[in-house]
């Protein structure tokens, strides 16, 4: 009984009323509610589009239950605004619909003060998706990637062209192509610069990669610039170290996903030092899209409690539909602006907060327009 009264003292001195735990309770409640639903919809459907997967030679139950056990949690996360914004939509029209927002109101209690209880599940949502997105669903990303390449679709990049990449400051590693199947390069080159002047450059028809950063190169030539002198060396082959490797050369867009935030902004950096900036705009969308959802999910739940807090004739069906427009407009418009900045049109930067940054503006003229 004292610690049920020193809990409830708790609540008080921080304003946290008995109204509100009802509210976050029944909106965590109804969000885990339709979580459920909506994704075992999803796992029915893509059970049926990989039966021909499922039953090929070679699979196993353990298999396929471990891809599931990585799949859910990823469309969980990633359609993490639309179920916020469904949930608000949906909890609030029955309270609206019971009358139960008019008793609140008629007792004193403020629109802005009944957005309080909305914020603060808002913030447990959001809190737990971006740790969600950030340090578990890149480690089950592999295996849901795995899964795909080796039993559905191989999207994995295996065999490149005209790959070009700085090894060392000053030092830049050309291959004409690179097979990773066989860890193997050609028509390769390799540029050391001082001072933006060419002191050296290895040319080989072949290299191959063994482990370490340890490379071989098979029919090289070397020449040495000294001022106007010019040196030739030659060989059939000749062991080296670059401190680079397959996964650096050959870029697949999914390999954003299978890193965890600190990992994937170190990558980031370290490429953008190797003048591979321009080729890893996913990544940089990834990460920027991991902190853009943070504010997404205050700002769907303003518009949502927004939209609903009134009792309207068309009844929940008709703030569902708006509920459903507005939700799929903002998963559109993310995806056609990441489209963007992965083709180099748009900044990854922009990309990610582009839903936000257009979206503010409308939550803030639906708050204007509510009574409070």
């Amino acid at each position: 009984m004292k610690e049920k009264r020193s809990l409830n003292d708790w609540y008080y001195h921080l304003g946290f009323i008995r109204l509100d735990r009802y509210i976050v309770s029944r909106f965590l409640s109804t969000f885990l509610f339709i979580l459920t639903l909506i994704l075992a919809i999803i796992v029915v459907i893509d059970i049926q589009e990989k039966m021909e997967s499922f039953l090929a030679p070679g699979m196993t139950f353990k298999i396929a239950f471990e891809y599931y056990v990585a799949l859910i949690p990823y469309f969980a996360n990633l359609l993490a605004p639309l179920f916020i914004f469904i949930t608000v939509v949906f909890f609030t029209s029955k309270l609206a619909g019971r009358s139960e927002i008019i008793a609140m109101q008629a007792a004193g209690m403020s629109f802005n003060r009944l957005l309080r209880p909305y914020m603060i599940s808002a913030f447990i949502i959001a809190a737990v998706s971006f740790y969600l997105s950030s340090q578990v669903i890149p480690v089950l990303n592999k295996t849901r990637i795995d899964f795909t390449n080796t039993w559905v679709r191989n999207k994995k990049v295996e065999v490149d062209q005209d790959i070009q990449t700085a090894v060392a400051p000053g030092t830049i590693a050309y291959f004409g192509t690179f097979d990773a199947r066989e860890s193997m390069g050609y028509n390769f080159s390799l540029e050391e610069y001082q001072e933006n002047t060419l002191t050296s450059r290895l040319t080989a028809r072949r290299i191959s990669y063994d482990s370490l950063y340890h490379w071989t190169v098979y029919d090289y030539q070397i020449r040495t610039f000294e001022g106007l002198k010019e040196q030739n060396t030659s060989g059939s082959k000749l062991d080296t170290v670059m401190m680079i490797q397959p996964s650096d050369l050959l870029i697949s867009k999914q390999d954003g996903e299978q890193l965890r935030t600190g990992e994937l902004y170190s990558y980031i950096q370290q490429q953008k030092l190797r003048g591979l900036g321009g080729s890893i705009q996913s990544f940089e969308v990834e990460y920027h899209r991991r902190f853009a959802s943070i504010p997404a999910a205050f700002i769907l739940t303003i518009i949502g409690a927004c939209l609903s807090v009134r009792k309207v004739r068309g009844g929940m069906g008709f703030n569902i539909t708006i509920g459903l427009v507005l939700a799929f407009a903002y998963i559109f418009l993310f995806t056609i602006s990441s489209s963007y900045a992965i083709n180099g049109t748009l900044s990854p930067l922009v990309a990610a907060w582009l839903p936000n940054i257009i979206f503010i503006p409308i939550a803030l003229g639906f708050y204007l327009k509510t009574p409070r």
